[in-house]
């Protein structure tokens, strides 16, 4: 360097140069000769290289590398390219006197005389150690992102260029979606829409919105690669630059088939638990309404079949009675009907071969039809016994039938079907356990949703005005709830309906008990009894005392359970017939006192309903059911009173 300053004519320059160079701190700025020797040190190389200008000058450079690098001859390669090249610039690992490394920028540049004789090399360092660990951050941050996003398999995480095409695929995208990297990657995001969502628009509506809003959250069905769908929750967020200019979309895709599916079947469960809440409520309303329209059936009936006994035989009277007696017995029907959908009828259980009890209904369901119409059966030869009153079965599978019918105005054919099945645990609304299933299956208009949910409830029809109560499905139901099955529809719009009855199966020993006897009818209806009569409906009260007595037996009248009481402490009495449904004491709570007092006295319940409590002695006493004729009055006093 002195060498040059003397060829140099401007020297106060080249001091003021050199002031300015030895100044700077942040770059390592000094001179090495042609063969590397280091002939001057600023303060900079001083500082972040730890050694003095006088420990260091006239040392080879080489020195600031590590023994690798030495070893592989990178100093010299160096001071190669500079000569041979006019510059050498590089990064890369270099030592400090402490022997701890640093990250260096290094530039080498030739300096030559102005012949082009080469005098030495000025080289710049700068320490970038700082700098090289942030980006070495902010590169293993994204790594590590890039890593989370790849391994996230739960949701579909991907990047789509401002026109909506794919640029990045994650493991869950591909999870989900079928797709691999190579596969999707290039393709418009539309392809995992369905053919109306994207004849709609639909992909175009939300990337506009994101693109305006910043953001689109949606959920709908989406297509997996194989064509199968699946509901998604959707986000695509817009990503923008520091200007705002839309760069691309993120877009978060999940899979939510299985908790729409959950949350469909907790809505249904609610839906089930609000019908049986409604229906329980309206049972419970109409058999209240049965039964006190039974008591003025029973008065208008038995007053009626007293008068036309002891009416003078005029015809043209006679047919005026028989015409109000046919009506009040129409009444009488329909309030079966109520009882029934309440189930709180009376029903008279008997074991029943189902096969058998259809081939003896056939003519009857043949002649119900009409010419239009054909039923053709597909029974097995015998069927496992089930338990149920055979008469209310009868009317049921007429009721269904019928029904049929009415859905074919043009006429069809109404398959009549019957079959064992099995019910596992947990499988289905029914208990476990082995099924008589009888299946009524038309070919008709069918019903949609809405009329199929409204099918059983009580009054609704679709037959129009005068063509039908809304009763008839709503007995069926009763009838075969109270049996302890159940009454399934399953239909579709212009496909047709298969209304089920299912009844469980029963065994010999159960059979048997229900069908013993032990009150065995006398040959004779005896007369002349003492009879107590309770009931607290004073015409129904009257109307029971009349046929009693017109039967030749002497009446004692109590409208409640402690007045028949008192007579019966008083007076001889050989039967008691009360009502069951009494306000302060039941018929039920009356007959369990006469029982403690009087153990041997006979006793008739006379309700419509099947509602006595289990487990008291009086549940199995004789019932006559509302409304009762005088024969079957007869009847129920020959069974009892032998």
């Amino acid at each position: 360097m002195e060498a040059l300053n003397r060829q140099d004519p401007s020297l106060n320059d080249e001091g003021r140069f050199r002031l300015l160079v030895d100044a700077i701190t942040d770059y390592a700025i000094y001179m090495l000769s042609p063969e590397g020797i280091i002939t001057s040190w600023n303060t900079g190389a001083q500082r972040f290289k730890g050694y003095k200008p006088s420990e260091i000058l006239g040392e080879h450079f080489s020195r600031f590398y590590s023994e690798e690098d030495r070893a592989a001859g990178i100093p010299e390669r160096a001071l190669t390219t500079a000569r041979e090249q006019g510059r050498f610039e590089g990064e890369g690992w270099r030592q400090r006197k402490d022997g701890s490394r640093f990250w260096a920028h290094v530039i080498i540049d030739p300096i030559r005389r102005p012949s082009g004789e080469l005098i030495g090399f000025a080289k710049i360092t700068r320490d970038l150690t700082e700098r090289r660990a942030a980006e070495n951050a902010i590169r293993q941050s994204e790594e590590q992102f890039r890593r989370l996003v790849q391994g996230v398999s739960d949701y579909a995480i991907y990047m789509l260029d401002p026109d909506g095409n794919v640029s990045s695929w994650n493991f869950g995208a591909e999870r989900i979606k079928g797709y691999r990297p190579d596969e999707i990657i290039g393709r418009h995001f539309s392809t995992f829409y369905t053919p109306e969502d994207r004849a709609a628009g639909v992909p175009q509506t939300a990337l506009g919105i994101a693109r305006a809003e910043g953001r689109f959250e949606r959920e709908g069905w989406r297509v997996r690669k194989d064509g199968t769908r699946f509901w998604a929750s959707i986000v695509i967020d817009a990503i923008r630059d520091d200007d705002g200019q839309v760069l691309g979309f993120a877009k978060i895709t999940r899979d939510i088939t299985e908790k729409m599916e959950t949350q469909r079947a907790l809505e249904q469960a609610r839906e089930e638990l609000f019908q049986s809440q409604k229906m329980e409520a309206i049972g419970q309303l109409t058999g209240g309404i049965a039964h006190d329209f039974n008591n003025l059936l029973m008065a208008v009936l038995g007053s009626l079949e007293i008068l036309k006994k002891r009416m003078p035989q005029d015809l043209s009277l006679t047919s005026l009675v028989d015409n109000a007696m046919q009506g009040a017995q129409r009444g009488a029907a329909l309030t079966q009907r109520m009882l029934a959908f309440s189930r709180r009828q009376e029903l008279h259980m008997e074991p029943i071969d189902v096969s058998g009890l259809v081939r003896g209904m056939m003519d009857m369901l043949s002649r119900s039809l009409g010419p239009l119409t054909r039923i053709e059966t597909s029974f097995p030869i015998r069927l496992p016994t089930i338990l149920t009153d055979p008469n209310q079965l009868e009317m049921a599978i007429l009721n269904l039938v019928v029904n049929a019918r009415d859905a074919m105005p043009s006429g069809g054919r109404i398959l009549l079907r019957a079959a064992e099945e099995s019910v596992p645990p947990g499988k289905g609304p029914l208990p476990s356990g082995r099924y008589v299933r009888i299946a009524v299956i038309d070919d008709g208009e069918g019903m949609d949703a809405k009329t199929m949910e409204q099918a059983i409830t009580p009054f609704f029809t679709t037959k129009g005005v005068g063509k039908g109560t809304g009763l008839g499905l709503s007995m069926v139901q009763g009838l075969a709830s109270q049996s302890g099955g159940r009454l399934m529809l399953k239909s579709r719009l212009g496909e047709g309906t298969t209304a089920e009855l299912w009844f469980p199966v029963v065994t010999l020993e159960q059979a048997a008990e229900v069908t013993a006897d032990p009150a065995q009818r006398a040959e004779n209806t005896p007369r002349g009894l003492r009879i107590v009569a309770v009931d607290d409906d004073g015409l129904v009260l009257m109307n029971t005392t009349l046929m009693l007595e017109d039967l030749g037996h002497t009446v004692f009248e109590a409208m409640a359970g402690p007045e028949a009481l008192e007579i019966m402490r008083k007076q001889p009495v050989d039967l008691v017939i009360c009502d069951h449904a009494m306000p302060r004491m039941t018929g039920a709570e009356l007959a369990e006192v006469i029982r403690e007092e009087w153990p041997e006295m006979p006793i008739i319940l006379a309700t419509g309903y099947a509602e006595l409590p289990e487990g008291t002695r009086i549940a199995n006493l004789p019932r006559l059911g509302k409304p009762f004729s005088q024969a079957q009055l007869a009847d129920a006093i020959s069974r009892v009173a032998s």
